[in-house]
């Protein structure tokens, strides 16, 4: 919520330029990581406890700074032309556009999106190949599983650990900016609407591995897409679904999904525990 609120206000009022405001809601975002590292790492704090205080106060930090700045109730000024992410038209859409199918597919699927956006699913094989191929995704997946036989390898828990939570703090504030700065035209305060709870669930139901966590996000984003296309549409022998029925459906699905589909979901073993160094 900082990042996004952040991101925005940057975009508007300091260069105008889409990508200034990328680089302070991901400053931002990774800022407000660290402060959860260090009551987590290092002052042992319960996760759980230490997040829900820092989501709590960026809602309220938000509203309260975008109205002190811009005297609009907590949202910033709309955003125009280069201050936002724009969409992208891919080679070749007019050619493949006469194709039958796959030319709709192209020009309406995969192009027509912010860079943002690509660059949101270049992550996913990027996150594979870092942590399954390489040397630093072993030990960061082990610091997850057993953090004392790392320990005992004369490899740092509490490095890793932080080089963990800088890393999902990018990727947290890529998830703000595209909120604020590329799908919406600037921030408003609750934008988020309990994504970040559906991309935790998300993460549940792929059972922690990036492939089936595109997957799931892509489903639970066609459950979203759903909703919105619902509204208004009348059911045959049901008539016209009341729209907050319509805007639950995802969050409902979600749910059911991870009650009755995923069976059990384990997580890293050491995931949540803070660790202490033996003497």
């Amino acid at each position: 919520m900082l990042g996004a609120a952040f991101a925005a206000a940057a975009a508007a009022t300091y260069t105008g330029s889409a990508w200034a405001g990328f680089a302070a809601g991901v400053l931002i975002s990774v800022l407000i990581s660290l402060i959860h590292g260090y009551s987590a790492i290092d002052q042992r704090g319960n996760q759980i406890v230490s997040g829900t205080a820092i989501n709590m106060t960026a809602v309220g930090l938000t509203a309260l700074l975008g109205n002190a700045w811009f005297g609009q109730g907590g949202r910033t000024p709309a955003l125009k032309g280069a201050e936002r992410f724009n969409p992208i038209e891919l080679p070749f859409v007019a050619t493949l556009d006469q194709v039958p199918f796959i030319g709709s597919i192209y020009h309406h699927l995969i192009s027509g999106y912010e860079s943002i956006t690509y660059m949101a699913f270049a992550c996913v094989p990027l996150t594979w190949w870092v942590l399954y191929k390489t040397r630093f995704g072993l030990r960061l997946r082990a610091v997850g599983e057993n953090p004392a036989a790392v320990d005992t390898a004369g490899i740092s828990v509490r490095a890793l650990r932080y080089q963990a939570v800088i890393i999902c703090g990018v990727l947290g504030g890529l998830s703000g900016v595209y909120l604020s700065v590329a799908q919406a035209a600037g921030f408003i305060p609750g934008m988020s609407a309990g994504k970040g709870f559906i991309a935790l669930a998300a993460l549940v139901f792929a059972k922690w591995r990036p492939w089936p966590a595109l997957w799931t996000c892509l489903l639970f984003g066609f459950l979203d897409a759903l909703a919105i296309r619902m509204q208004g549409v009348k059911v045959p022998g049901i008539g016209e679904i009341p729209v907050q029925a319509i805007q639950a459906l995802p969050y409902l699905l979600t749910v059911i999904l991870l009650a009755g589909f995923i069976g059990s979901a384990i997580p890293p073993k050491a995931s949540g525990t803070p660790y202490v160094k033996e003497r």
